[in-house]
Formats: C-alpha cells, structure tokens, sequence
C-alpha cells in the first residue's frame, strides 16, 4: 500500500521558516514528480512547488524566492524548506507523488496533508 507520510508543520510568526518533509513509501515503482500542494480556507488547491526526477524545479508565483524543494531520490523523500513566511501562506501543505507502476500506469498519490499557520 502507497503511503506518503507529511510532517513538519505547525504555528510560526510573519517572518519566520518551517521545513515540511514527505516520505513516501518504498512501494512505490517509479516515482516521476514529487511535489506540494497547498489549500487555504475557502480557497482551491494550489500548487507550492514539484521537483521532477531530473532535479528540475517549479514554484508557485507567490513562494519564488521564499521557499525551495528539495529531493533525495534513494529516500523518497521530498522537503520544502519555506523562509520569510507571510500570513497568506497559511494553509494545510499536502505532499504530492506522480508514479509509474510495472504496468506502466501513471498513479497521482496524496498525502493527508499537514497543517501550516502563520500569525502576523
């Protein structure tokens, strides 16, 4: 069973940093695009960055410059270290793993998500 385990998150002032961390469980065939996601109250799902297999990274407009991916491939794991936090990146962060199975189809997995408040 796929599994991707988030943590990390928690209560931090206007200015501070987290690091959010996901692993994914070994199971998993071929992982392609690890990422994350955000949703805010009352607000659709956004994305916060993905870091592809390559090494080659995208970010949100709103998190370029504040926040950065990383990725251990021999771990399955996937880190967002985010520095200079805002009140508006308050949101519940959730840990995003587009796989290839054996069979060759294409899995999109998702983590529980984990829980980042920021006061100003």
């Amino acid at each position: 069973q796929v599994q991707l385990v988030e943590s990390g998150g928690g209560l931090v002032q206007a200015g501070g940093f987290l690091r959010l961390s996901c692993a994914a469980s070994r199971s998993i065939y071929r992982i392609n695009v690890m990422g994350w996601y955000r949703q805010a109250p009352g607000k659709q799902r956004e994305l916060v960055a993905t870091i592809a297999s390559s090494g080659i990274t995208m970010y949100g407009d709103s998190v370029k410059g504040r926040f950065t991916i990383f990725r251990d491939n021999d771990k399955n794991t996937v880190d967002l270290q985010m520095n200079s936090l805002k009140p508006e990146d308050t949101a519940v962060y959730y840990c995003n793993v587009e796989a290839t199975t054996r069979d060759y189809v294409g899995m999109d997995y998702w983590g529980k998500g984990t829980l980042v408040t920021v006061s100003s």
